[in-house]
């Protein structure tokens, strides 16, 4: 079988549908915030206390969606209101609701290469193992395919399965290679993956591992 090249691969993604994970989540709009009410208002604005206070009432107010399926959890997430998060953890919130895109809070901070706020999800018990997004990918694949390191080593250290093979048949070391720019900190996505034993004889549908799949670039 003959060896793709790099332009190929880029045409074959883009068949696909592999559109950056930073392009497939969808924040919240500025017109949605204005309009939120209650527990997504709050944590918008990253109000502790009236999260806080809510906590002593029906638990069910923390799992209400907007229009996309955002619960407070992942509308908190996207606005980097740490507080916000650490609250509405500690009052219960479910760490592993999806909204309508399949993703978790976890993998929202993933993409947002937002370290701070993702070790706070981990230590409050979210987890690095979920299947997510509408590539039955994980969010130690995301953050591999877009370079963000120091979050890949967080969700390393959070046993996050290193050998998941999403719908388009890639690991996280498959994706940082295929749809990463080569540079340093790809380098140290890859470098990472390596050392924490990520297999690298897992191949993709074409059969090209991804030893392969770095010489062709």
């Amino acid at each position: 079988m003959k060896r793709l090249t790099l332009a190929a691969l880029a045409v074959a993604a883009a068949l696909l549908g592999a559109l950056p994970a930073a392009q497939a989540q969808v924040p919240p709009t500025a017109q949605e915030a204005a309009a939120y009410g209650a527990l997504h208002a709050a944590a918008w604005k990253g109000d502790v206390a009236a999260i806080e206070r809510a906590a002593a009432g029906p638990r069910f107010a923390f799992e209400v969606r907007d229009a996309s399926g955002r619960t407070p959890l992942h509308v908190a997430t996207f606005a980097r209101q740490r507080g916000a998060v650490t609250a509405l953890l500690s009052a219960g919130a479910d760490s592993a609701a999806l909204e309508n895109g399949r993703y978790d809070a976890v993998t929202i901070a993933a993409v947002a290469d937002d370290e701070a706020t993702l070790r706070l999800l981990l230590a409050g018990g979210a987890s690095a193992k979920l299947v997510t997004s509408r590539y039955d990918g994980t969010a130690l694949i995301a953050a591999a395919h877009l370079g963000h390191d120091g979050v890949v080593r967080q969700l390393i250290a959070a046993g996050a399965p290193l050998d998941h093979v999403n719908n388009l048949h890639w690991t996280a070391l498959i994706e940082a290679i295929v749809l990463g720019d080569g540079g340093p900190r790809h380098q140290a996505t890859l470098a990472a993956l390596l050392k924490a034993g990520a297999n690298t004889q897992l191949a993709d549908r074409s059969g090209q591992t991804p030893l392969a799949l770095a010489r062709a670039r």
